[in-house]
């Protein structure tokens, strides 16, 4: 078995280390300010490329967690049966399966093996999957079915840091070259994004209006929203 092979289960004992407690509660001001800023990059983005309804688009989220990310879609009017979470850890799940609509469609396990039709989705999300992926063949493998997923003219919504952490042993940055490298088909527009989650989190104990002018500053940005378009 390659080391890409044991990824999905390397990535599931990294997981169970983690010791989170409220640190991404949306409750926190640094959490919900990171969050409203995607929120309006991606309605930026939307609106750049002529979307005006999400109700006809097929949408996959790989690493769905417990369903935050298409709970937000379904606010901006995306419809439950055309939504699928891809999700490998059994309690995120169990999660997004209680929160989620019935109709929409959660799956469990390796999404490299997902039951996705080729060329039947028109957007594919990840949202700080790929910095959980410590092999690169891994990352090479799930980027290639998420491309596989799209019909021509869909678009792969990328969301992660770009930056190393060095408190963090269990993930990486994944720098705006190497996506590109794992979509060299694609048209690329990024968008940096979010403010360094320490720095974040020091202004908003001060005063969560310290956010928005901090975000503001170059470089201390750590994330990339990312629309990777298929040619038609």
């Amino acid at each position: 078995m390659s080391c890409a092979d044991d990824e999905p289960d390397a990535v599931a004992a990294r997981y169970a280390r983690r010791h989170d407690g409220d640190r991404y509660s949306p409750l926190r001001p640094e959490v919900w300010q990171t969050v409203q800023e995607r929120e309006r990059a991606l309605l930026r983005r939307l609106a750049a490329v002529g979307l005006r309804s999400l109700a006809p688009l097929a949408i996959t989220e790989v690493g769905c967690g417990g369903g935050g990310n298409l709970l937000g879609l379904l606010r901006l009017g995306a419809s439950p049966e055309h939504l699928t979470g891809l999700e490998l850890l059994p309690e995120r799940h169990a999660q997004a399966r209680h929160v989620l609509p019935p109709a929409t469609a959660v799956w469990l396990g390796d999404a490299c093996v997902a039951p996705v039709p080729p060329a039947s989705q028109d957007l594919v999300l990840q949202y700080t999957v790929f910095s959980s992926l410590l092999d690169d063949a891994f990352q090479q493998r799930l980027a290639a079915a998420m491309w596989r997923w799209l019909k021509p003219g869909g678009a792969v919504l990328w969301y992660d840091f770009t930056v190393d952490n060095p408190k963090n042993r269990d993930v990486r940055g994944v720098p705006l070259k190497r996506v590109r490298a794992l979509f060299p088909e694609g048209r690329v527009h990024a968008e940096r994004l979010t403010l360094a989650p320490p720095l974040a989190r020091a202004a908003c104990a001060l005063h969560p209006a310290l956010y928005r002018p901090l975000a503001a500053v170059p470089g201390l940005s750590t994330h990339v929203l990312a629309w990777i378009a298929k040619p038609a």
